[in-house]
């Protein structure tokens, strides 16, 4: 039996709450059967059930109703027993809520079940006994035992019958909570004498389609005359117990008098009839009437209790009074709070307001005890906001940044406000994903390194270094050199840099003398989508080292003129001679110079200021002084290696010119005796080197020649086959070959990979060079071409003529049929003479 659509009504909430139905559907329904078609009540499209992960989501523990999302209707997935889930409260309904994700939504469906009759009237003891006596008047009353029907409406108990009905009838009293209690009154007197013990049968009908009915007998001991029945002193007893009561707790005393005496006259207090969920909960004493609790009473469960009891005395007579107990709610329950849906991984982009959890609080208790008040963590940037009665959305309120915190563990209590508050939490986390919002930044806003000149090229300067606050792909630098130019060259020719490790590296050998400094700039870029990126400036200081050795500029050394300085003989001590000037373009220490004598014609007439150049005369001139002197001066530089240059410095110790002329004329003559002798020295060791060298390489080429031939004869795949011609003779017995040889060579374009095997002796027809020939071999007879294709087998005759005595040998291969151009692989057998 399908449901029925009862109700729709859009509520209007949030975005997240659109909307409820009602359905209605009798219980006992089998499983898998339809309840209705949510998606097109509620407007839906089926595909966006699939993408948002429809699921029904209840507070309770049991799931009687499934989703199916591909036909969007509600199937039953369990039997439902009404009379099970909701006892006698009408009406019974079940509800939840459909929560779809991408966005999160929710909606409310409720479904009241039906009631069927599927329960008969039934009572609590199978048979009850009276005993009356037979002096009972007519209209004494009996109160009788209740049927319980567990269906509602229609389908519960309706009425009562009674059979027979000779002595008594059946009256029924309507009560307040709809039942009805029942009455034997008795009708026509009793005759013990003729009917000592009487049995009838107590019927109770429903009023369900068909009627079912329960029945219980009841047994009558007729007594002698008892004329005073038991009378409570209350129709009605109301009492309150908390509910959680202790067992034994007296809930309330219930009096009757009787004014008969003796055995007539003693009362007996028993519950005569109460309600199925009261049935054993409470108990009455038999002698006082004291009615005491007997299990644990739950205000959630009932909040009412009603007891009807009997007082009896010895002589059968009995009177009946109600006994109604209110139940008072205690705090004795704590908010439950039910996660309905939530969301783990948040962009730290989000907008505000964005919903990241859907919760559902539920307080059992009742009153100031089923209030409820939630709280959350505060300085988070997340607040909840109140969607419905016991529905919150926990939504984003600020920006978010996963820099500053990349995971938040919120915790939200509820607390009720009973006496003494309870309380529950929970505690949700919730991790902020990565968006690529830093840029890289430099650990310095500047960079300055230095590097020794004359380095090697690849050589590592120094390392910049940049870090990006975000994470993972978003944070993984890069290292990029910016396009400029040092003195109109790239700056990406003097220096590179690490794409991964920000090491910068010279791509040149630096020269101080050329460039001191230069700057450029480099480019930290993260990985993120768009990138972002940042840069620094750079500073490489070239630092000199001691690579040029000093340069002499005055006396200036020239090879086709002489220069010599002058000292008269007349000369005193410390006389100026000359001054040798000398700079070195390094800087520095490495640029200071310092001056000594290396040699000298006469070391005691001169000495050299070792900081200044000067050359000095150290003693008195006098005429046993030679007029040529030679000196040697060197100029030392103050590096580590420290590097010089020597300058040669001429002088005449003479008082005239002529005398100094005559002197260095001779000079220049033996000067250039000696140069001409070096310059045929040097012209002789060439001539003599460049003939070594070119009698190395014939020979080596003239042993690479024979190699090759050797190679071509005995490490090819070219069969031969060695034949002794008619006219020639082993007559002198020095030939080492015997007449015939038949060799099987295998010859590719590969000589490295020929082979060659031995054959059998025997004569064939071979081309035949005769020895006072001119030089041209005539073929005796003509070979069958064996080759019709580039790949075909060949055959080649190659005669071998050797002279032993004269150690002539004539060799010569004639291909057959073939170009020679095209042959790349050939088997060809050949003949050796």
């Amino acid at each position: 039996m399908r449901g029925q659509v009862l109700l729709f009504l859009p509520v209007l909430c949030l975005s997240s709450v659109h909307g409820q139905v009602s359905y209605s559907i009798p219980e006992e329904m089998p499983k898998g059967s339809l309840v209705g078609n949510m998606a097109k009540d509620f407007g839906l499209d089926v595909k966006r059930l699939k993408t948002g992960k429809a699921r029904i989501f209840t507070t309770d523990s049991n799931e009687y109703i499934e989703l199916n999302n591909d036909r969007g209707v509600l199937l039953i997935k369990d039997r439902i027993d009404r009379e099970a889930l909701c006892g006698e409260t009408t009406p019974c309904a079940l509800h939840f809520q459909i929560i779809l994700e991408n966005p999160m939504e929710f909606y409310s469906v409720t479904i009241e079940i039906t009631d069927v009759n599927d329960n008969p009237p039934s009572f609590e003891k199978n048979d009850v006994r009276f005993k009356i006596s037979e002096s009972a008047v007519t209209g004494a009353k009996f109160m009788l035992d209740r049927a319980v029907d567990h269906d509602v409406g229609l389908n519960g108990l309706h009425t009562y019958k009674l059979e027979p009905t000779d002595n008594f009838v059946l009256k029924l009293h309507d009560q307040a909570d709809g039942s009805k209690n029942v009455e034997m009154i008795l009708e026509k007197p009793l005759d013990r004498e003729r009917d000592e013990h009487l049995s009838l049968v107590l019927t109770a009908v429903d009023g369900g389609e068909p009627q079912m009915t329960g029945t219980m007998q009841i047994i009558i001991t007729v007594l002698d005359a008892n004329d005073n029945a038991p009378v409570f002193t209350q129709r009605v007893y109301k009492a309150s117990i908390e509910e959680n009561a202790p067992v034994g707790t007296v809930v309330v005393t219930v009096t009757a008098t009787d004014a008969d005496h003796g055995s007539n006259g003693r009362v007996t207090y028993s519950v005569s009839s109460i309600l199925d969920h009261a049935r054993g909960l409470f108990e009455v004493n038999e002698e006082n009437g004291e009615v005491r609790l007997k299990g644990k009473v739950d205000y959630e469960k009932a909040r009412t209790f009603q007891i009807s009891i009997r007082a009896s005395d010895d002589g059968g007579l009995a009177d009946s009074c109600k006994v109604i107990v209110d139940v008072i709610d205690m705090n004795d329950n704590k908010p439950d709070i039910h996660i309905m849906s939530k969301s783990n991984v948040i962009s730290e982009d989000s907008q505000s307001g964005t919903v990241i959890t859907m919760i559902n609080i539920q307080d059992a208790d009742s009153g100031e005890n089923g209030l409820v008040q939630c709280s959350m963590d505060n300085n988070i940037p997340f607040v909840m906001k109140s969607t419905s009665n016991n529905f919150y959305s926990l939504v984003t309120d600020g920006d978010l940044d996963r820099e500053r915190a990349s995971e938040y563990n919120i915790s939200v209590s509820c607390s009720d406000e009973g006496v003494p508050s309870l309380s529950s939490s929970v505690t949700l986390t919730l991790h902020i994903s990565d968006v690529n919002d830093n840029a890289p930044v430099f650990e310095r806003s500047s960079y300055e390194a230095s590097i020794v000149e004359n380095n090697t090229p690849g050589l590592s300067i120094f390392t910049v270094k940049a870090r990006d606050a975000d994470w993972n792909q978003n944070a993984r630098v890069s290292y990029i050199l910016e396009d400029s130019s040092v003195n109109g060259v790239p700056v990406s020719s003097y220096v590179s840099v690490s794409a991964d490790s920000g090491v910068i590296h010279a791509v040149r050998s630096f020269d101080y003398e050329q460039i001191k400094d230069f700057h450029f700039r480099v480019k930290a870029q993260d990985g993120g989508s768009p990138p972002l990126s940042s840069n620094v400036s750079v500073k490489v200081l070239i630092q000199d080292q001691n690579d040029n050795p000093p340069q002499v500029l005055y006396p200036v050394q020239t090879g086709g003129s002489l220069v010599a300085e002058m000292v008269p003989r007349s000369a005193d001590v410390g006389y100026l001679v000359t001054k040798v000037v000398a700079v070195d373009v390094d800087s520095g220490q490495n640029a200071w110079l310092s001056y000594k004598l290396q040699k000298a014609t006469d070391r005691a007439l001169f000495e050299v200021g070792s900081q200044n150049g000067e050359i000095r005369t150290i003693r008195q001139v006098t005429d046993k002084d030679a007029v040529k002197q030679r000196l040697s001066v060197v100029v030392e530089d103050n590096g580590q290696p420290s590097r010089s240059a020597t300058v040669v410095v001429n002088v005449a110790v003479a008082d005239s010119f002529p005398e100094v002329l005559s002197e260095f004329t001779d000079l220049s003559q033996d000067k250039e005796y000696n140069d001409n002798l070096t310059f045929y020295l040097v012209l002789a060791l060439a001539v003599v080197s460049f003939l070594f060298i070119t009698c190395l390489v014939v020979i080596i080429s003239v042993k690479i020649y024979r190699w090759r031939q050797s190679r071509i004869l005995y490490h090819s795949n070219l069969p031969v086959i060695p034949y002794y011609p008619p006219r020639y003779s082993d007559t002198l017995g020095t030939g080492t070959l015997q007449h015939v040889y038949n060799y099987e060579v295998c010859r590719t374009t590969d000589s490295r990979k020929s082979d060659c095997k031995l054959g059998r002796a025997g004569s064939q027809n071979v081309l035949i060079m005769e020895p006072g020939s001119t030089g041209t071999m005539q073929r005796m007879q003509t070979e069958k071409s064996i080759l019709d294709e580039p790949d075909s087998p060949l055959e080649v005759r190659i005669m071998f003529m050797f002279s032993l005595p004269l150690g002539f040998v004539v060799i010569h291969c004639v291909v057959q049929g073939i170009v020679v151009t095209s042959l790349r692989t050939a088997k060809c057998r050949c003949w050796l003479v």
